[in-house]
Formats: structure tokens, sequence, C-alpha cells
């Protein structure tokens, strides 16, 4: 599964931003996906998560009450839409996805997209 990321930017303090990430030429029916972001000198981490029916999902507490993960209905994409952004979210945002069966709870995924560079400016 090769995913494509995009929908980073530049944003100030308390905007939003949306990001999308796609699988070529397939569907994401079968998987469950992630978003992770890392800033440099620092590990990756958890942001977001859903199942592959979109009737689950979980976030960091970081993110919890500003950040939404979707899919849409053709399981084709993958959205996060990330609202009062603050300049701790700045980092470089990535998607990821696993298969179904695999464990929702933990962090280990298979396959992993190209970063997104956002950036909160205050």
């Amino acid at each position: 599964v090769q995913l494509q990321a995009s929908g980073g930017g530049l944003v100030q303090d308390g905007g939003s931003l949306r990001l999308s990430c796609a699988a070529n030429g397939r569907t994401f029916k079968r998987y469950t996906m992630g978003w992770f972001r890392q800033t440099p000198g620092k590990e990756r981490e958890f942001v977001a998560a859903i199942n592959w029916s979109g009737s689950s999902t979980r976030y960091a507490d970081s993110v919890k009450g500003r950040f939404t993960i979707s899919r849409d209905k053709g399981w084709n994409t993958v959205f996060l839409q990330m609202n009062s952004l603050k300049p701790e979210d700045t980092a470089v945002y990535y998607c990821a996805a696993k298969d179904y069966y695999r464990d929702f709870g933990n962090y280990d995924y298979d396959y992993w997209g190209q970063g997104t560079q956002v950036t909160v400016s205050s």
C-alpha cells in the first residue's frame, strides 16, 4: 500500500487545516488508518486513528476536542481535520495503515506515507 499525504501548510495560531491521505490505486476498506507526527529530535508520536468501518476512533490527549479523523464512504481517503491549531502542533504529519484485524489500540503500523509539513505560527 502506497500512501500519499497532503494538505499541510503554514497557518496562524488558532487556525485550521485539513490533511488528506489517499492510497495509490486501492481503497482503505480493509485497513485501520492512523495519523502520527514528528518534530526534529523527537520521537514520532501518535495523533489519531480510525478503524476500517469508521465506527471507532481514538486520539492523543493533546489533540482531543481539536482534531477529527474521518474517512470517506468510498474508503478512498482519510482526513484529519485540525482546528484551534497551536504552535506546538507544528510537525511533519504522517499517515499510516495496518490490516483491519490488527490490534486497533497499539501504534504498530505496516504502511507509511511520506510526511506533510504543518507549521503553526504564533
